[in-house]
C-alpha cells in the first residue's frame, strides 16, 4: 500500500503499538490527537501530529484529506461507569464519523478495530465471525462495540466505503498493564489471592499490529476478522505464571456466588456516590461469562501467525518489571 495512512487512537496500547509497526515499515503515518498529551505520544512514535476528535467530523475531514487507508482504532474501553453514554457516543457516533471521513476524503480503506466482544457469543460455546448474537449484553462496553460494528458497516454500504473490520480478543504484550493485563499482574504480585473460574482469550500485541495490516492488503471488505491466538483458563494461567515468573503467595479459587455478591455491594455503593466502580455486576458477569475465541479466519484467509502465549507472558512481565511493575522473577522461564 502506498500514500499517507492515518492512525486514530494512535496514544492507546494497540494504536501506539500500530504506529510503531507503520512507521517501522517506512509508511508515511498521521495520527489524530484531540490532547496535548496525546499528540506527544504520537509525535514521539514517529508520526505526524493532526489535532482533531473523531466527534468533531470536520476535523476527521481534514485529516483524512490525501490518506489511502483509516485505522480506526479509537474508542472507549471501560466498565463500571456511572455514565456510559459518553463512552456509547465516543465507540458508535465517532465510528461511523470515521467511515464518513473515508467517504468524504476518497480514501480507499477503513480498518476498523472492533472487539471480539461485539461477537456476542452464546455462554458455553466458542466465538466465530459467524457466531449468532445471543441477544443480549453482558456490559455497556459490549454493548456499544456491537452497535459500532453495526454502524460502521451500515454506513460503508450506503457510502461506498470499503470497511474490513478486526475483532481483537483480550490484548497482550509490552506496554499494557491495564484491564485484563492489571488481573495478571496482581496474581505474580500477590494482590489477587482469590479467583473465580473462567477462560479467557488473548492475542499478542504484535499479532494484532500484524493483523490490522493483513486486513489492510488482503481483508476483504465487509469481513471481520478475530484476531485471537490462545485460549486459557483461570486455572492454566495461574499454572503458567508460576512457572514462567513465580508466585508471591498462593492463590485460591472462589465460587461464583462470591464475585456476584462482591460486585454487586461494591457497584451498589458506587452507585450511590455517583461514581465509577473498581468492580460492579457487568463486569463480574463478563467474568463468569468467559470467552473462547477462533482466530483461524485470520490465519487462513489473512495468513497471520500467531504467537504463542508463553512469549507473550515472558515478554509483558519482563517488560513490567523493567518499570517497576512487578518484582523480578522467580520462575523457571524467568531464570534461564
Amino acid at each position: 500500500m502506498s500514500g499517507p495512512v492515518l492512525v486514530t487512537g494512535g496514544s492507546g496500547v494497540v494504536g501506539r503499538a500500530l504506529i510503531g509497526r507503520l512507521v517501522a515499515d517506512g509508511r508515511e503515518v498521521r495520527g489524530l490527537a484531540r490532547s496535548e498529551e496525546s499528540a506527544r505520544t504520537v509525535g514521539l512514535l514517529g508520526a505526524e501530529v493532526v489535532r482533531g476528535d473523531v466527534l468533531e467530523p470536520a476535523s476527521l475531514r481534514v485529516a483524512a484529506e490525501g490518506c489511502t487507508t483509516i485505522f480506526h482504532v479509537a474508542g472507549v474501553n471501560a466498565m463500571c461507569l456511572h455514565d456510559p453514554r459518553p463512552m456509547m457516543r465516543a465507540n458508535v457516533e465517532g465510528s461511523a464519523n470515521a467511515v464518513h471521513a473515508a467517504a468524504e476524503a476518497g480514501v480507499e480503506r477503513v480498518v476498523y478495530t472492533s472487539s471480539s466482544s461485539a461477537i456476542g457469543e452464546s455462554p458455553g460455546t466458542v466465538g466465530r465471525e459467524d457466531s449468532p448474537h445471543r441477544g443480549w449484553y453482558l456490559s455497556e462496553y459490549e454493548r456499544s462495540k456491537h452497535l459500532a460494528e453495526r454502524r460502521v458497516f451500515e454506513r460503508a454500504a450506503e457510502l461506498g466505503v470499503r470497511v474490513v473490520a478486526v475483532n481483537p480478543a483480550s490484548v497482550q504484550g509490552p506496554g499494557r498493564a491495564t484491564g485484563s493485563a492489571r488481573l495478571l499482574l496482581d496474581v505474580v504480585n500477590g494482590k489477587l489471592p482469590l479467583l473465580v473460574e473462567t477462560t479467557i482469550s488473548l492475542v499478542d500485541i504484535g499479532d494484532c499490529s500484524e493483523g490490522h495490516l493483513l486486513a489492510e492488503s488482503r481483508g476483504a471488505p465487509g469481513e471481520r476478522y478475530l484476531l485471537s491466538g490462545s485460549t486459557i483458563t483461570t486455572r492454566e494461567a495461574v499454572e503458567l505464571l508460576e512457572q514462567l515468573w513465580g508466585l508471591r503467595r498462593e492463590v485460591r479459587f472462589g465460587p461464583p456466588w462470591l464475585a456476584k455478591a462482591g460486585g454487586a455491594v461494591i457497584g451498589t455503593g458506587a452507585r450511590l456516590l455517583r461514581r465509577d466502580a473498581p468492580v460492579c455486576p457487568e463486569a463480574v458477569r463478563t467474568l463468569l461469562h468467559g470467552h473462547r475465541y477462533d482466530g483461524s479466519k485470520a490465519t487462513r484467509e489473512l495468513g497471520l501467525r500467531y504467537t504463542p502465549l508463553e512469549v507473550t507472558l515472558l515478554r509483558t512481565l519482563e517488560w513490567c518489571a523493567a518499570q517497576g511493575l512487578v518484582r523480578p522473577g522467580r520462575g523457571r522461564r524467568a531464570r534461564t
